[in-house]
C-alpha cells in the first residue's frame, strides 16, 4: 500500500463519518481514529518472517602468541595546565564585533578578568562573552561564524 492510497483511505474515513477504521492486510496495519477536527493515522508495517539460513561451519581458529613488543606510549596532549572557558549559550560564535572591526582576541595575547573574548548570537540578541580569568590565550577552538553548543569549549587560557 502507497502512501497515495493511504491518504485516500483517510479522506474516505473522516467524509464517512466514522470514528475509527482499523484495516490489516498481510504486511501492513492501519489504524484510522477521527475526532472532533482531529485526526489520527497510525501506519504499521510488519516485516515479513525471516527465513533461518544455514550457517556453514567455521574453519577452526588457531591463535598464535604475539611477540612480546612493548607498545609506545602515546603522547599525551598537556592541556590539563590549560583553563578552558566555554560557552555559557547556544549561538553563533563570532571573533570579531562586526566584519570591518579587528578580532576580540588572538592566541598568544594576554587576557585580563573581563576581558571581551567573542560575541555568541542567539535569537538575534549579540551576547559578549567576557573573560573570568587573567592569563594568556594558547588555543581558539571554535572557528569563527560556528554554532556553539552550551558548555563548549570555546578558548584555553595559560593562567601563569
Amino acid at each position: 500500500m502507497d502512501i497515495k492510497e493511504i491518504q485516500n483511505l483517510i479522506r474516505f474515513v473522516a467524509k464517512s463519518g466514522a470514528s475509527e477504521v482499523k484495516l490489516e492486510m498481510d504486511d501492513v496495519k492501519i489504524t484510522i481514529k477521527t475526532g472532533s477536527d482531529t485526526e489520527t493515522t497510525i501506519v504499521q508495517q510488519v516485516p515479513a518472517p525471516q527465513i533461518a539460513q544455514p550457517i556453514a561451519p567455521a574453519a577452526p581458529i588457531v591463535a598464535e602468541p604475539a611477540a612480546a613488543v612493548p607498545a609506545a606510549p602515546a603522547p599525551a596532549n598537556d592541556d590539563s595546565k590549560y583553563i578552558t572557558i566555554k560557552s555559557p549559550i547556544i549561538g553563533t560564535f563570532y571573533r570579531k564585533p562586526s566584519p570591518d572591526k579587528p578580532l576580540f582576541v588572538e592566541v598568544g595575547q594576554t587576557i585580563a578578568e573581563g576581558d571581551v573574548l567573542c560575541i555568541i548570537e542567539a535569537m538575534k540578541l549579540f551576547n559578549e562573552i567576557e573573560s573570568e580569568v587573567s592569563g594568556k590565550v594558547v588555543k581558539i577552538l571554535v572557528d569563527d561564524s560556528s554554532p556553539v553548543e552550551f558548555d563548549q569549549p570555546l578558548f584555553l587560557v595559560d593562567p601563569s
